[in-house]
């Protein structure tokens, strides 16, 4: 009889065989140490058959930044039932559990990489942003220097080499940038290990991780962290660089970087999968077709406290709005809410009030981040206007001036 129970500090070496089964198909064996100081058992449901881990849903605690604020949220991993047990509503009962739980301890929203995305509309999980890959032919592509004054990088620099020799300077930065980019996440140390966690197997044939960081004086401005794989054929080099994220402080910091990295000695392409899709790269090359550009799905929010989380970020324009939010699987989490918001302010609270616009949970958590249109989802009639114009006067509200970004997988 297959039952679910809370994790343990002992589980931690049968879910990983689970996952390792499940997407990886190498029969486990494979040890990292990182992601054991990740594993929050108390915050694991495990569906178990005997003594047999056969599911397991996951969630970590980290800070979420959204549109103009910072907010607790359940990013939930490691979604995995046992090829033997499928087909038996395990999934959808330890989601349930865990979408519960986590509304329990405050946390406003969930969110999640999906694996496949078919799987997590129907649990009120919406796709707040997407994601922008590079496969760059860097031959032909390069920094356009007619488009930014090159005056603003006189004072800076580079310095490069591995990522853990540059460990104090990337966490800085990033932890100066991240309160201003919807989508970027809470690192603590522990998630610094994991990030820059450099074990070979882990490299698919790449070299070990390197950093490269500019500097402006001794204050760090911009970072990338990337690997090279060298590779020759018979016309001669064919290295490639694997970016795994480059963000900056100001565009000339983030000009520096790009120019370096399209500039690598013995390699003929550059790759990011995890871009934005309003990476500034874009307006910065001579040519954007030589940028190789493939839209990509990236974080499905859910949102459990919808006066929480709509009170704790901040709007373009200013707003107010009736929302009627339609939760089929949660219903204490839907309601009638009135929103009243702006760049600098907002509150959502339970009304009696006609409503104005009808929509679910997940088409509200697609739109949370401002990675989305809200006259696009009406258009497909995923919001229904009930007070005419409304659509019109809302949706500007819920732009953001940067596009949200998922930076990591977890």
């Amino acid at each position: 009889m297959v039952t679910l129970r809370t994790g343990a500090d002992g589980d931690f070496d049968q879910v990983n065989q689970l996952v390792q089964r499940t997407f990886l198909n190498d029969g486990g064996g494979r040890e990292w140490d990182e992601e054991r100081a990740l594993f929050e058992p108390a915050r694991s449901v495990l569906a178990v058959d005997g003594d047999e881990v056969v599911g397991h849903v996951g969630t970590y605690t980290r800070e979420l930044t959204v549109p103009g604020g910072v907010l607790p949220a359940g990013f939930v991993t490691v979604v995995a039932v046992a090829g033997t047990h499928r087909r038996r509503g395990l999934a959808s009962a330890m989601l349930t559990r865990q979408l519960g739980e986590i509304r329990d301890r405050g946390e406003p929203l969930a969110l999640l990489w999906a694996s496949e995305g078919g799987i997590y509309g129907r649990y009120g999980y919406g796709l707040a942003s997407r994601r922008l890959g590079f496969e760059i032919d860097r031959r032909e592509a390069r920094i356009d220097g007619s488009r930014f004054d090159k005056t603003r990088l006189d004072g800076l620099r580079l310095s490069a080499g591995p990522a853990a020799g540059h460990r104090a300077q990337v966490t800085a930065l990033y932890e100066q940038l991240r309160p201003s980019r919807p989508g970027f996440a809470s690192r603590d140390s522990r998630w610094w290990d994991y990030r820059l966690a450099d074990q070979a197997w882990h490299r698919g044939g790449s070299g070990p991780l390197q950093a490269v960081v500019c500097h402006d004086g001794d204050t760090p401005v911009g970072y990338a962290l990337y690997r090279f794989r060298s590779d020759w054929d018979n016309s001669g080099p064919n290295g490639e660089i694997g970016v795994m994220e480059a963000i900056a402080a100001t565009p000339a910091a983030y000009t520096m970087v790009w120019d370096f990295l399209l500039n690598v000695d013995l390699t003929r392409k550059v790759g990011l999968w995890l871009g934005a899709v309003d990476e500034p790269l874009q307006y910065l090359a001579n040519d954007p077709r030589r940028l190789g550009m493939r839209m990509g799905d990236g974080l499905w929010a859910r949102l459990l406290d919808v006066p929480a989380a709509l009170s704790g970020r901040r709007y373009a324009t200013e707003v107010d709005v009736v929302l009627d939010v339609v939760d089929e699987l949660l219903p204490g989490s839907g309601g009638v809410f009135r929103l009243r918001g702006g760049p600098g302010h907002a509150t959502c609270q339970p009304t009696t009030d006609e409503p104005h616009l009808r929509l679910d949970t997940a088409t509200l958590a697609a739109v949370y981040l401002g990675g989305n249109s809200l006259g696009s989802l009406a258009a497909a009639g995923r919001v229904d206007e009930l007070h005419p114009g409304s659509i019109t006067t809302t949706a500007p509200a819920f732009t953001w001036t940067r596009a949200p970004q998922g930076l990591e997988i977890f």
